[in-house]
């Protein structure tokens, strides 16, 4: 299994290079992120409408919600995957693409899906369009794995009542007819699996367990490793009785009815059951590799936006800014980060300034009454556009 890879997504105005180019700026974000830490790719944003910022901000905070809810459903994907797939990992890289493509190459070469998601439409309309998808897509994947849950459990069920101890499994093929008094008026057989180290208490007591059973009717019928399954004949009017005294010594009464082929029935089942296990487990494995394409790639577009939405809001008008990709590591983002930091602190202002040895230092108060003018009380303080995600 490969190394998980971490992405960072930054946005910075092209003043960061003099001569303001884009191409210089994305030149600058790349100089500024060792390739010990991490490699930039430039990471490509239509230009949406822009409404109020009253609106803007609104739609900041939508996103940040359906940001954490895709991310939700493409994690919930993966564990489905792994379950279904038994956690091998091998098999489940190969099922977690996205359009069909590797995930770093499809965030490397990420282009805006201008068919589905048409830029000429507002940020309202597009984010509505994403959650909707999002809602949908969680719907059916949840759904067929639970549909295939469902049928996993039934098969395992029934498996069990063929491969299962004399306490639990189907006694179809073990008990004859022959063993069972049937359509009498008055006597009834009822069938006792004993645990193995009980047997002698059990011949030593049976009789007298309750009123009216038949003396030294009590037979051996099979035995594994764990019980002894006894038949034993009693009038009907102490059925009850004796079946409760036998739950009290903590042997178990099987309930069971001889029926014409009942043998084959039971088999028919669980060959049935096991085909369409076979069936939908195929469907659900789609259902998933579609599942976690699908929602990665809403994903994505939702950062994208949310990238546009928050650049707006920080750099203003008109609407000069350079955004790259940054793959990197876990271990290695924070050094990322901290390069960023150092080399565009300057973009807040009188936010951020270092203490006599060089450390970045954040005012509080400023940072926080402008965290909260702009609709972002709560999260950490960035001096540029910055968001960080793993797809998992």
């Amino acid at each position: 299994m490969s190394n998980p890879a971490m992405y960072l997504l930054v946005s910075l105005p092209t003043h960061i290079s003099p001569s303001r180019d884009h191409e210089e700026a994305l030149q600058a974000l790349k100089a500024s992120i060792s390739s010990d830490y991490g490699t930039t790719y430039p990471f490509s944003i239509p230009e949406f409408k822009i409404g109020t910022v009253d609106a803007l901000i609104q739609q900041a905070d939508e996103l940040a919600k359906l940001s954490s809810s895709c991310e939700g459903v493409v994690s919930k994907v993966g564990d489905s995957l792994r379950g279904i797939l038994d956690g091998d990992e091998e098999k489940i890289e190969q099922q977690k693409t996205i359009n069909d493509k590797p995930v770093d190459q499809y965030l490397r070469t990420f282009q805006w899906n201008k068919v589905k998601y048409r830029a000429d439409k507002s940020i309202a309309e597009l984010i509505d369009s994403l959650q909707k998808e999002i809602t949908s897509l969680d719907n059916d994947v949840k759904a067929k794995f639970s549909q295939y849950n469902q049928i996993k459990t039934n098969l395992a069920a029934s498996q069990r009542k063929q491969t299962g101890n004399l306490s639990t499994r189907s006694l179809t093929s073990i008990v004859s007819p022959q063993t069972l008094i049937q359509d009498s008026e008055y006597l009834e057989t009822h069938l006792i699996a004993v645990p193995n180290q009980m047997v002698k208490d059990y011949l030593r007591s049976y009789e007298t367990l309750s009123p009216m059973v038949v003396p030294r009717s009590s037979i051996q019928v099979a035995k594994d490793d764990e019980f002894t399954l006894f038949a034993v004949v009693t009038f009907k009017k102490h059925s009850a009785e004796f079946v409760h005294k036998c739950r009290e010594k903590r042997w178990t009464p099987r309930d069971y009815k001889y029926k014409e082929g009942g043998k084959e029935e039971e088999a028919k089942e669980v060959e049935k059951l096991g085909g369409e296990e076979r069936k939908v487990w195929g469907e659900a494995l789609r259902m998933g590799r579609t599942g976690y394409s699908e929602g990665a790639m809403v994903w994505v577009h939702v950062l994208a936006l949310r990238v546009f939405v928050e650049t707006v809001l920080r750099y203003g008008l008109p609407l000069e800014y350079v955004c790259g990709l940054i793959q990197t590591t876990p271990k290695l983002a924070k050094k990322a980060k901290s390069s960023l930091d150092a080399r565009y602190s300057y973009l807040a202002g009188n936010a951020l300034g270092r203490d006599k040895k060089g450390r970045i230092m954040q005012d509080d108060s400023s940072v926080s009454n402008d965290m909260q003018a702009a609709g972002h009380a709560g999260e950490d303080y960035t001096a540029y556009v910055f968001y960080e995600f793993e797809i998992s």
